[in-house]
């Protein structure tokens, strides 16, 4: 056990290492849902009389899922620098590689999240009425879901050109169709109905529940945000388990 820890520890510090080495994209998704929550902040709350939860939580989600770019290429460069095919001859196992890969990008995900709430919260005039306890399971809940949504892209793409491709246009489908540009009240009948399929959806109503303290159905809501990152993660291990992210395969 020590053993394994040891080497969890030091994937996980060269991780860390890589992602401060490359904050570009970080800092990207917290500077521009910033600004999207100022300048849309009047229409929202004209348009739901008063409201500030959807011009914080919309570009929070818009921009958290558009964040599976960061955990694509986290695994993507490895396979682009062929280290991935030497980390996985050296004595640690599977496991191991992926929580030295994964919790670096997920404590990105989860600071995102929480950067754009408090920022929310003190600047935008967020009144957040929910517990912390149930506020951090929704942002970690959700975390989790994109890192395996990500993951599970990572193992399929060939090229950064493909990489950024789907997370550009998947982010905007599985965001706009969720409801984080315009609230789900206001769509279309058809794509009313349709946002129930898209995990942005989900992942929008459980942030937005846990804001004003609804339990329960925060509590519904994350139990469906994990189960679609079970079924993602389950994908992403199978395929990296049986060589997958092998270099030779871009």
């Amino acid at each position: 056990m020590s053993d394994a820890l040891l080497r969890s520890g030091v994937l996980v510090k060269h991780n860390v290492i890589l992602r401060l080495r490359d904050p570009g994209q970080m800092i990207s998704y917290l500077v521009v849902p910033m600004v999207l929550m100022v300048v849309f902040k009047p229409l929202y709350v004209k348009a739901l009389d008063g409201s500030t939860l959807q011009a914080v939580t919309g570009p929070l989600v818009m921009f958290s899922v558009f964040a599976l770019s960061i955990v694509g290429n986290s695994i993507l460069l490895e396979r682009e620098w062929h280290t991935w095919d030497r980390l996985r001859v050296t004595r640690a196992n599977q496991a191991e590689l992926l929580i030295g890969k994964t919790v670096p990008v997920f404590v990105v995900l989860v600071v995102q999240q929480l950067t754009l709430l408090v920022y929310g919260s003190f600047i935008i005039g967020l009144d957040v009425t929910g517990p912390v306890l149930l506020i951090a399971l929704a942002i970690m809940v959700w975390g989790f879901t994109l890192l395996a949504m990500g993951s599970a892209l990572a193992t399929v793409v060939r090229s950064r050109g493909d990489l950024h491709l789907a997370t550009d246009l998947g982010s905007i489908i599985v965001s706009s169709l969720g409801g984080a540009v315009v609230p789900v009240s206001l769509m279309p009948s058809w794509a009313a109905q349709l946002a129930h399929v898209s995990p942005g959806y989900w992942g929008l109503t459980m942030i937005q529940s846990a804001v004003v303290g609804d339990v329960d159905r925060t509590l519904r809501s994350a139990v469906v945000c994990l189960a679609v990152g079970a079924a993602f993660g389950a994908f992403a291990v199978y395929r990296l388990s049986r060589g997958w992210g092998r270099s030779r395969l871009l």
